[in-house]
């Protein structure tokens, strides 16, 4: 593997003296970078079946026409403006290294053709394809020691298994949009989109990971979390915006008995409308620790989700090993404020939260017990640019398309975060081989700060 990731920093280090350079109005010289290309180019005249490496060219379109594997020791480099079409119920399985390199102005696909949105609200999950599971998502086996996801777009996975091509899944499995499970290995998912699946979008069982200023949508049909980290898995879930959740957008477990013990840090991230199409009681619509994992959350904005932040105790999350606070909540309905401490659970209320738990919690209040906050209902709204609160049928908007989470100069979110803390930051910082920034923890409440930092969609 080192040999193999030296070669990759050679082929980089190559690309970036392999420069153009012309005159500009001025007489001046400027250098143009091609992009980074690894080993030969993947052709698109054909549909791609089997073993793939090598170089997605920009502006190119590639269509998936049964299950393909990037081999161990191999890498799949994907330039900016490349588009990957799946056909059919198929898994994209990476044994070696993948890396998708869109960009702000030019993103990458991976998507189902043929496909439109139904960004309206009150659109039935049933018919709505977002929740079909067309196919089988990218999923990184044992070996994988490589994910990188920027400025990417990915959709409509969560297809059933029935020849499972990686290790960790088993016939008839749900898949997810992403796995990976190598706690040896990083991944990193930043400034990218993820939109439509049947359960978990991504599931790390073990890793090292950056999930920073993504946008996810419609993720979850009956069930499933958004960002679902098992044992052997470390790292940061920060400046996401989460619509239309199934149940949790930010969830960490220690089940599964690998090393090291989960440790997240959940930060900056905005929650909306999440957590109405799970169809078990008692769980939740925003942040989840529970069975001996531990970490910090802080600075986040959860705005009609039917939970607040969740400490659960059986299986009981490491509280001893727990931080968090500086939680804004808000809410339309009095079943939603009565939950923003969970009945049942063990989330200990914090005096840096708003509204301010003494406000409305009961004197001698008992952690999960129930409470009346009918004085909350439709107060302390965090006043985003374009969004409507209170919001007609708060569970049927389950998108971002049409409107604006940023928050308008007036918002009492602004100023209020906690910033004494730092990130984990346990991936390689690297603009084609790791994480292009880790983004430290804001002094804005939410995902999109007032400067301009923060999530960039």
């Amino acid at each position: 593997m080192k040999t193999r990731n030296h070669f990759l920093l050679m082929l980089a280090a190559g690309a970036m003296f392999a420069t153009s350079c012309k005159k500009n109005d001025s007489g001046s010289t400027t250098i143009s970078t091609p992009p980074l290309q690894v080993g030969q180019t993947v052709s698109d005249a054909q549909p791609l079946c089997g073993a793939i490496k090598g170089t997605m060219l920009s502006g190119k379109t590639y269509t998936i026409g049964c299950d393909v594997v990037v081999p161990a020791g191999d890498t799949l480099l994907l330039q900016a403006g490349v588009r990957v079409n799946v056909t059919g119920n198929y898994s994209i399985a990476v044994k070696g290294t993948l890396i998708s390199l869109g960009t702000k102005d030019n993103p990458n696909w991976f998507t189902v053709p043929g496909l439109t949105k139904t960004d309206v609200a009150s659109v039935d999950p049933s018919t709505d394809p977002a929740f079909a599971g067309k196919w089988l998502g990218i999923n990184a086996d044992t070996s994988c020691q490589l994910l990188v996801l920027k400025w990417t777009h990915l959709e409509y996975g969560g297809g059933a298994w029935t020849n499972p091509s990686v290790n960790g899944v088993k016939s008839g499995d749900l898949s997810r949009l992403i796995f990976f499970q190598n706690p040896a290995g990083s991944l990193i998912i930043e400034d990218s989109w993820l939109y439509g699946c049947v359960d978990d979008a991504v599931r790390i069982a073990g890793g090292k990971f950056s999930i920073m200023r993504n946008t996810i949508e419609k993720c979850g049909y009956q069930g499933g979390d958004v960002f679902n980290a098992k044992s052997g898995s470390v790292g940061d879930m920060a400046y996401n915006m989460f619509v239309g959740t199934a149940t949790t957008g930010t969830k960490a477990s220690n089940k599964g008995g690998l090393n090291p013990q989960t440790n997240i840090n959940m930060y900056n991230n905005t929650y909306v409308n999440g957590g109405y199409r799970q169809i078990q009681t008692g769980r939740g619509g925003s942040v989840n620790y529970e069975e001996g994992s531990k970490g910090s959350a802080y600075n986040n904005l959860i705005v009609n989700c039917k939970f607040g932040l969740r400490i659960v105790n059986n299986p009981a999350a490491d509280t001893l090993n727990m931080h968090y606070g500086y939680s804004y909540n808000y809410g339309d309905s009095l079943s939603i404020v009565n939950q923003f401490y969970p009945q049942g659970y063990i989330t200990v209320p914090q005096s840096s939260d708003m509204p301010n738990p003494s406000s409305y919690l009961p004197s001698g209040y008992v952690l999960g017990a129930p409470y009346n906050a009918s004085a909350l209902v439709g107060q302390n709204n965090p006043q985003f640019v374009n969004y409507p609160l209170p919001a007609p049928g708060v569970q049927n908007i389950t998108y971002a398309t049409g409107f604006d989470f940023h928050l308008k100069s007036t918002s009492p979110c602004i100023g209020k975060g906690y910033t004494a803390f730092s990130a984990l930051a346990v991936v390689p910082v690297d603009p084609n081989f790791g994480a292009t920034t880790i983004s430290q923890p804001g002094k804005d409440i939410g995902c999109y700060q007032a400067d301009g930092s923060g999530n960039q969609h």
